[in-house]
Parts: structure tokens; C-alpha cells; sequence
């Protein structure tokens, strides 16, 4: 007899049931719209299956028992073919939101990332990391060049993910020596890219937003006073874009106006390259006083406020409700120190960090979405942030950042095709394991729930209207419940 536990689809299955888990002896069925529920009893015994459960709330969609030595696939489809149900289907298997085993993921310190209302913070307030890790972990194939102090390239949970030159293996360049060895002798740009990747599920220290990634080190400030100058700065930026970098994170700023580097940012700019840039420490307005490279008006630039565990914005943060496009966690952080290969340093802040939670999001939205232009992932990023009172009139999207959400496809609602008695059916696609609310209204003046379910690993699930014939004509939308 098959376990009763998961399993993988069979060999012989159909090419329409992906190769997911789900139990092997149990599948779900939804009746079709009028059909005698003898004439299904009698089917029922025919195949010889057992009702588990019956939900009458939800049209009478039941839990069927397959009997010993048989296939889901092919029971799925004796019943499609007997006419006698809307949709047949495997009893799917699901998954806790992935959590790495880095101690200070586990610990909770790291609430940006998961925030459970620990250390008297609020529950959620966080970008919703394990929810986005269900969706992709690993950015190994993107580069994202670090320009500030410098990175150590031999921390535990740095190494591994540390971009290599193909010619000489060095992990990217020092202009303050003119030399391929971006040493950090301050630990800023260490603890900033951390936060952007250290290697996640290592079972050591921390995680990065990205657990796979490629981190490349611009050293381009000191390491007395974390100073750093334009030429500088401009110097680790074209050797970033002549080898490959997609994303550069600025956690810096200044208030002088620079026509040099933002030329080098604009010729970034048409090489794809998002530049992510800290707001700054100020507690200013920034539509008042700009800042640089943060309010420079290029639209490869994003510009990020700070957030505490309170989804508040952070005192120190600047803000701009034109100049600054949202906010990340950026109060009381933990991440990766220059110190030694197994040192961490916190409770840190500063937009500095923030702005590093963005990048490692920026590395997994061009994971995910490798077509498409950085105007449209950016504004995948910015359209998903959550939208919080306390941000409203501080940043351009009065949120703050959403993993989960950015990584997510839309959701689409299609028709279905049905013959002329046969009750209206809808589809919603929204890629995997994703829980979708669909929602109705007679007038637009108002919209009900009237429906909530997950997708399939296949990415879709179907909708069966019930109302009588004769009732109110509706209109229906789906929305992700996240």
C-alpha cells in the first residue's frame, strides 16, 4: 500500500501533473454544478474510493481515499473523464516558510529579516524574508559591487559568496592603492555586505537577504573616519560595470552636487546597473536639503529611508516624500565585522543598512526576473513595498520593503470556458504555492471575499461560481493574500 505520508508523482503520470509532492493516496475533488449526489456515490464505489471529508461551505469539494496499489494520476483522470466533477486533483504537499540555521537568524536578532515581535518589536515588521525564500534563496549569478571600506574576503560567512576576477581571483579593487586588494580596515563595508549576502543556511553567524551571491569589493573610503571622495568613488564604479556588476550599493552620501559622478551614474545607468543609495543619518528632509548620490535624478537610482522593529521610521533616518523612494529595516542590526573571519557586530544602525536589505533584494529580483529591464524591476520593488502610516509623506511610496511581495508574479484572472448551464468558472494564476483571495461585487461600490485558496505547484487554482441563475449579475477580482 502506498505511505501515507508524501510522495513523489508517479513515472507513469500524465505531463500535465508536474513533478511535485503530494500524497499518494488521497486526491480532491470538487462536484460539478448539478450532479446527483447518488449518481457521484455510485462512482465513488465503482472506483472504489472512500469519502474522508465533504465541505458543504465550500460547494462540496471532498477528500477522497484511493484504494491500495493505484495511481493519483490515474484516478484524477477516471474522474475528470466521468463528467461528474469541476476538477480533480492531487492532495498536494506544503512547506513552512524556509528558515535558514544561521544562529543569528534563529536567534531572532535579526528581525528585519523575521520579525516576530521579538525584543518588544511588532510582528511583521520585517521585509518577509521566509516567505520570499519560498520563492527563490539564491542570487549566485548576479553581482553586486560594494563601494565603501572595503570587504573581508575571508570571513566565514562571506568567502564563499565573494565575486573572484576571472584573471588574478582577487574579489575587486582598492583605489585608495591602485591595487586588487579591497582590504577593509574598518568594517563598514564588511558589515554592509553581510547584510546584502552573507551565505545563508550555513549553520554560521548570519544570513544575507541573497544566501547566493556574488558580493564585489570597492574600497574607496578610508579607514580613519570613513572618508571617501569622488574620484574614488568613481574609479570603483567604472571597474564595476566593465566587469559585470548589476547592482551597486552606495551606503554613503554628501551634500554637494557632483556633475562627475552623476555622469558615471548615468553611464551605469545604460549599462542596466541599479545603484542602491543610502538617505543618510540626518533626520532631514531631503526634498529640502538633497543629499548625493541619493537625489540625483536618474531613474536607475533607488533611495532608502531606515525603519526600526516598529515599522517606524527611525529618528536619525532622512527622509524626502519626493527624494526618497521607501524605507528598510535599518534600527538595531546585526551583521558581518572586519575583526576577524568569525566576527559579528551589533545592535549597529543607519540608512547605511537599510540600504543593503535593498540590494540583496535587487540580487534576487534579477535572479528572478533575468529579462527584464532595471526600470521594471525596480518598479516591481517599489509597487510591492508595504505601505506604512508611519512612512506616509517620508518616501515617494510611503512603504516599506517587501521581499515576499517583490518576487511574487501577478496575479491574473482568467474565464474559463463552459457550456451554456453550466455555472461560471474562473481561473487565478499567481505562480506557486501562493494563497489568493478572490473577491466579488454587484455595483463596484463594494468588494466581498468570496473565496481564498493557494495555488498549485502548478501556479493556478479554479473558481466555481454557485450562485442561482437568477442572481445579481457579479464582477470578480483576485488579490495575493501574502
Amino acid at each position: 500500500m502506498p505511505s501515507p505520508g508524501v510522495a513523489q508523482s508517479a513515472a507513469s503520470a500524465q505531463q500535465s501533473f508536474p513533478v511535485v509532492e503530494y500524497r499518494a493516496d488521497r486526491m480532491l475533488i470538487m462536484p460539478r454544478a448539478g450532479v446527483s449526489p447518488r449518481a457521484l456515490a455510485e462512482f465513488h464505489t465503482a472506483q472504489q474510493t472512500v469519502v474522508l471529508r465533504r465541505f458543504e461551505g465550500l460547494g462540496g469539494w471532498e477528500v477522497l481515499q484511493l484504494p491500495p496499489d493505484t495511481t493519483v494520476a490515474d484516478f484524477i483522470t477516471s474522474y475528470e473523464r466521468s463528467g461528474l466533477v469541476a476538477f480533480a486533483e492531487p492532495d498536494y504537499a506544503r512547506q513552512l516558510a524556509l528558515s535558514p540555521n544561521d544562529p543569528y537568524f534563529a536567534s531572532g536578532a535579526l528581525w528585519g529579516l523575521n520579525n516576530d515581535g521579538q525584543s518588544g518589536g511588532v510582528a511583521d515588521a520585517d521585509i518577509d524574508a521566509p516567505e520570499g525564500w519560498d520563492v527563490l534563496t539564491s542570487a549566485s549569478n548576479i553581482i553586486v559591487a560594494v563601494l565603501d571600506t572595503g570587504i573581508r574576503h575571508t570571513h566565514e560567512d562571506l568567502a564563499a559568496n565573494l565575486w573572484a576576477h576571472p584573471l588574478d581571483g582577487s574579489p575587486g579593487w582598492n583605489a585608495l592603492t591602485g591595487t586588487n586588494n579591497p582590504v577593509d580596515g574598518d568594517g563598514h563595508g564588511t558589515l554592509v555586505s553581510g547584510i546584502i549576502g552573507a551565505e545563508g543556511d550555513n549553520g554560521k553567524g548570519a544570513t544575507g537577504v541573497a544566501w547566493r551571491v556574488r558580493l564585489m569589493a570597492g574600497k574607496c573610503f578610508n579607514t580613519l573616519g570613513e572618508v571617501g571622495f569622488d574620484s574614488d568613488i568613481i574609479t570603483c564604479l567604472e571597474f564595476a560595470r566593465a566587469h559585470g556588476a548589476r547592482i551597486v550599493n552606495a551606503s554613503f552620501s554628501g551634500t554637494a552636487f557632483s556633475h562627475s559622478l552623476s555622469n558615471a551614474i548615468a553611464t551605469a545607468r545604460a549599462a542596466g546597473i541599479i545603484l542602491v543609495a543610502a538617505a543618510g543619518n540626518n533626520a532631514a528632509d531631503l526634498d529640502m536639503i538633497p543629499r548625493y548620490p541619493a537625489c540625483y535624478d536618474l531613474d536607475n537610482i533607488v533611495s532608502v529611508a531606515a525603519t526600526t522593529r516598529n515599522d517606524e521610521l527611525w529618528s536619525s533616518s532622512n527622509f524626502g516624500a519626493t527624494s526618497v523612494d521607501l524605507a528598510a529595516p535599518g534600527h538595531q542590526i546585526y551583521s558581518t565585522f572586519f575583526l576577524n573571519d568569525g566576527f559579528y557586530l551589533g545592535p549597529v544602525s543607519g540608512t547605511s543598512l537599510a540600504a543593503a536589505y535593498v540590494s540583496g533584494t535587487f540580487a534576487l529580483m534579477l535572479a528572478r526576473f533575468p529579462a527584464e529591464t532595471h526600470q521594471q524591476i525596480i518598479a516591481r520593488v517599489l509597487d510591492a513595498a508595504d505601505r506604512l502610516p508611519a512612512l506616509a509623506g517620508r518616501c515617494a511610496t510611503g512603504g516599506r520593503l517587501n521581499l515576499r511581495k517583490a518576487l511574487s508574479p501577478p496575479v491574473l484572472l482568467s474565464v474559463l470556458p463552459t457550456g451554456p448551464d453550466e455555472p461560471f468558472q474562473l481561473r487565478v494564476a499567481a505562480g506557486p504555492n501562493r494563497t489568493c483571495v478572490i473577491e466579488s461585487t454587484t455595483g463596484f461600490t463594494g468588494w466581498t471575499s468570496v473565496f481564498t485558496n493557494t495555488t498549485s505547484a502548478a501556479g493556478f487554482f479554479d473558481f466555481t461560481d454557485l450562485q442561482p441563475p437568477d442572481a445579481p449579475q457579479r464582477f470578480f477580482r483576485a488579490t495575493a493574500g501574502f
